[in-house]
Formats: structure tokens, C-alpha cells, sequence
């Protein structure tokens, strides 16, 4: 769906060396993503807080959600210095490199979650940062890759990364906060006291690997509009420079924003009982509906017209413009199609940790038990989109990602065993990872040339956008399920009915599958 033709020769050939690349900024993305959320949420059950305080911590996932807010700044602006070596695309992975690690330091030394004020926005800091790496990440792949066939083999590469940082940080960090657990006196032998602060401090380290190494990389001036000049030197100071003060400024400006809101919010009598979800359901869909509502002046706006050329919202318009009322189903498909999975994502750990099993034995499970079933799984759908059409990926990817879901209801009628664990793990992972690729590329595939980045956040914040707000009420949920007699007459928990209709969810999105197949794009030519 993309069109190839409009975009100049690439400025790394399709091989090794581009999926190398790609595994490492994959690597950049998934190192710190579950530390500021199913990481963070164990870590918040450790610290006794309260399971509904937990799930609206969820909601720190929402940032990606708005992404598309910020976007449209990565393609119209450089970052200073970075990008007068690496170009645009890496002057903006660079600098959210280095947010990341700040923020995983700041949520290192706050580990105790004694003020959880500060916990929260620390990990919205580290949300935003990591948010960003992967808005430039995704423009720079969709540059380099224009074609499905193209597509495959780097998207895969970058899941790989992400899904191996993933991970990880979540079975390093696991092992590296429990104190009791089989590793404990190991690590104590070399001088390390198992806890919370270890744990993010090992991640914090590893976040701050792929710098050097991007900044190791050559000047691209003809395909990321750097000149190249004043030498790489030069540029790594000054990029130094200008991002500390851009940290800074985003960090003040976080704290100040955070602070108003807890303000108004405890002005109207906001708290943690209170069922905000309705209300930032409704504020978060604005732009979309806006959207929407608006189709039918967007497809004959001709391509001067303000609502095509507005930096801030005419990426967002190219898109409806180009794909007409099939770009509400469009839209109502993605929303679906991955909401299983995150709607699983948050509370999976409490839930195995409430079964009894101890967080070096979830530690071990997430450690080569996940990665394999996930390479496996990202692998198999990598190869998929080179070979199937879009609908029969889309299928099988939804089929695997759903027996992912339901196998965590298995799990929990199952005695405990650490082998039994395993196969969960492995049916999740397997299941995510397949899933996982086949969307990725036909996102990217539903994207113009003209505003990768811009479209891709926009696309992608909105297809996670209402699993992430379910995802946040989701200890809520399951505490008002537990209460229902019709699942104690059937012996099952709340935990049981939530992950059952995670599951049940991903298949109802094959239901768009015969619609969505016809989608084509409006061609350019037609505005002129």
C-alpha cells in the first residue's frame, strides 16, 4: 500500500546489516517497557500496595496511546547537534536513548515506592522517552523498508530485539529483586543485595549499551538530511548539550503537568475509588472522532488546502483522506486486534504471583522459555507477510495470540508446578510474538511515504488506545468479577473470566477481516 516510488534509494542495503540494526533498536524499545509496567506492577504488589492503585498505573501505558500528540515534531524538527552527523532519524533515537536512561536511574534510586507520586512520574518520563525512541525507530524502517516483501524480514528483526530486551528486563529484573529466591546467595556472593534498586540499576546499565553504538555509527547525509560535517566529535558535544537541556525542560514540564492534575483531580474529589475510565475513554477518542466527523470535507479538500498541509494535523488527515469511510473500519480493526494481548499484559503477573509461584520461578519462565517461544513465534510471522496475503497472516496470528490468552486460565486450574508455568509462558509468548509481526507490517503498510512516523504513531497509539484504558480499570474489573455467584457455582475467579474474554476478544476481530481486505489507498495522483 506504500508507495516505493516516492522515496530515494536506501541508506542501508536490505541484508544483515540493516536486520542488525533493527535487533538493536528493537533492543532500545523493549529493554525499558516493562519497567514501567508489568515490572512495575509486581513491584508495586510487592510494596502492599493495592491492586486497584496498581491498575490505574496501568494507564502510564497510555502515553504511546498519544503519540501522535508529539509525532509530527520528530518530522519537522532535528534534534541540535545529533543531527548535524546522524541525520534526523537518529538524532531523535539518540537523545531518547538518553531520556530513558535518566528516567530508569530516577526509578532506580526511588525503588522503595515510598512516595508514589514520584514512582508515577518517573515511569511517565521513561514512557514518554521510550515512546519517542520508537516513533523515530518506526519512521526509519518504514524509509528503509517500503515494501511488504521488504517489510518482513526488518520488522522481525526489530521485534526480535524489542521481544529479547523484554524479556530480559523482565526475568533479570525478577531474579534481581528477590531476595529469597535460588539466585539470591549467588548474587550476594558477588557483592549484590537482591532488591528493587539492584534490579533497575542492572536495567538502567543495560539501557545505556546502544548509544555508543549508534554514535559509533557512519553519517547518512543524502537519506536523514544531516550535512555531515563539523565531525562526529562536534556533534556528540554539542547533542550532549541540547539534550540535557531538553531533559530537563521535559522533566520540569512533566512534574508541573502531573502536579496540576493530582490537584484537579483532588479538587473534584477524585481518587483511587473513583471510575474515572468513561471520562478518559471519551477525552482520549476526541481526536479521533474529530476525525471521523470531518470525512466527508477531508475527501474533497483539495492538496493546498490548510487541512492537508497543517504540520500538526495534516498527516492525520492524508491518512482519511486517502482511505475515505474504510478508514473507520480500518481504525475499528486495529483498536481490536491486539487488545487481547495487552489486556493480559498487566495483570498476569499478579495473577501467576497470587497462584504461589515465587518471582525467580516467573523469572526463570520469562527468561529462555519467552524468548524462544517469542523468536519463534516473530519469526514464523515474519515469514508469513512475505509469502501470504495480509488476511490469511492476520488470521492465523489472532488464532495463536488468543490460545496465548486462554492459556493463562489453564493455568490457573492447574496444580503448581513449575513445568506447567513454562507451557503458559511459552503459549503467551509464542502466540504475542506471531501476532505481533504480522501487525507491525500491515500497519506500515497502511502508511503513506509522505508522514511515516506521523502515521505510524497515529495508527499504532490508536489501535492500543482503548485495551490500554480497559487494561488500567483491570484490577477494578476483576475485583467486581470475583463478586459475581455465576462464576463461584463454576469454581472460576475473576482472574479466569478476565483472561478468557482477553482471548475471546482477538478472535472477534477476524469479524472485519472481509471488509479491511478491499482496502486500497487513494492514489496522489488524484489531488492534482
Amino acid at each position: 500500500m506504500t508507495d516505493a516510488a516516492t522515496l530515494p534509494p536506501p541508506a542501508i542495503k536490505p541484508g544483515i546489516g540493516r536486520m542488525a540494526l533493527y535487533v538493536l533498536l528493537g533492543f532500545s524499545a523493549g529493554l525499558p517497557f516493562y519497567m514501567f509496567s508489568t515490572i512495575l506492577s509486581a513491584r508495586l504488589t510487592d510494596h502492599g500496595v493495592a491492586l486497584t492503585i496498581i491498575g490505574f498505573f496501568a494507564w502510564v501505558q497510555l502515553l504511546p496511546t498519544f503519540k501522535f500528540l508529539w509525532a509530527p515534531l520528530l518530522e519537522k524538527y532535528d534534534v541540535p547537534g545529533f543531527a548535524r552527523f546522524w541525520g534526523k532519524r537518529r538524532g531523535w533515537i539518540m537523545l531518547s536513548q538518553l531520556g530513558i536512561v535518566t528516567s530508569m536511574a530516577a526509578m532506580t534510586l526511588t525503588a522503595s515506592d515510598a512516595s508514589l507520586p514520584v514512582t508515577a512520574l518517573f515511569a511517565v518520563l521513561l514512557a514518554f522517552w521510550t515512546t519517542t525512541l520508537e516513533v523515530a525507530a518506526d519512521a526509519w524502517r518504514i524509509e528503509l523498508a517500503p515494501t511488504q516483501e521488504e517489510q518482513g524480514p526488518i520488522a522481525a528483526s526489530n521485534l526480535w530485539g524489542y521481544r529479547t530486551a523484554m524479556v530480559a528486563a523482565g526475568s533479570g529484573a525478577l531474579i534481581f529483586a528477590d531476595a529469597s529466591g535460588s539466585f539470591a546467595g549467588t548474587l550476594r556472593g558477588f557483592g549484590i543485595e537482591p532488591s528493587w534498586t539492584s534490579s533497575y540499576l542492572l536495567i538502567t546499565l543495560a539501557a545505556a549499551i546502544p548509544l555508543p553504538i549508534l554514535a559509533s555509527l557512519p553519517a547518512q547525509p543524502s537519506r536523514e538530511g544531516g550535512t555531515g560535517t563539523g565531525g562526529r566529535g562536534v556533534a556528540l558535544v554539542t547533542g550532549l548539550g541540547a539534550s540535557a537541556a531538553i531533559l530537563l525542560a521535559i522533566g520540569l514540564g512533566t512534574a508541573l503537568v502531573g502536579w496540576l492534575v493530582l490537584g484537579a483531580a483532588s479538587g473534584i474529589g477524585v481518587d483511587a475509588k473513583t471510575n474515572v475510565t468513561p471520562w478518559v475513554l471519551g477525552i482520549s477518542a476526541l481526536p479521533f472522532l474529530a476525525m471521523a466527523i470531518a470525512l466527508p470535507r477531508i475527501r474533497t479538500a483539495g492538496p493546498n488546502s490548510p487541512l492537508r498541509t497543517s504540520t500538526a494535523i495534516g498527516p492525520y488527515v492524508d491518512f482519511f483522506w486517502r482511505y475515505g469511510t474504510l478508514a473507520i473500519t480500518l481504525m475499528a480493526f486495529v483498536s481490536i486486534y491486539r487488545m487481547g494481548d495487552v489486556l493480559a499484559l498487566n495483570l498476569s503477573k499478579p495473577m501467576i504471583l497470587g497462584l504461589g509461584y515465587t518471582k525467580t520461578e516467573i523469572g526463570r519462565a520469562d527468561g529462555i522459555i519467552a524468548l524462544v517461544s517469542s523468536i519463534v513465534g516473530v519469526g514464523l510471522g515474519g515469514w508469513m507477510v512475505t509469502r501470504w496475503p495480509s488476511a490469511i497472516t492476520l488470521t492465523i496470528g489472532a488464532i495463536f495470540a488468543a490460545i496465548g490468552n486462554f492459556g493463562f486460565v489453564w493455568l490457573a486450574h492447574m496444580p503448581h508446578d513449575e513445568m506447567t508455568l513454562y507451557i503458559a509462558t511459552a503459549l503467551d509468548q509464542f502466540g504475542n510474538g506471531m501476532a505481533g509481526a504480522v501487525f507491525v507490517v500491515y500497519l506500515s503498510m497502511l502508511c503513506s511515504p509522505r508522514y511515516p512516523g506521523a502515521q505510524y504513531a497515529f495508527l499504532s497509539g490508536f489501535a492500543f488506545l482503548l485495551s490500554r484504558l480497559l487494561a488500567g480499570a483491570g484490577g477494578t474489573i476483576v475485583g467486581q468479577l470475583d463478586k459475581m455467584p455465576w462464576l463461584k457455582a463454576l469454581n472460576a475467579s475473576g482472574f479466569d473470566a478476565f483472561f478468557f474474554a482477553s482471548g475471546a476478544i482477538s478472535l472477534a476481530a477476524l469479524l472485519f477481516l472481509p471488509l479491511i481486505a478491499r482496502a486500497r489507498a487513494r492514489p496522489y495522483e488524484e489531488a492534482a
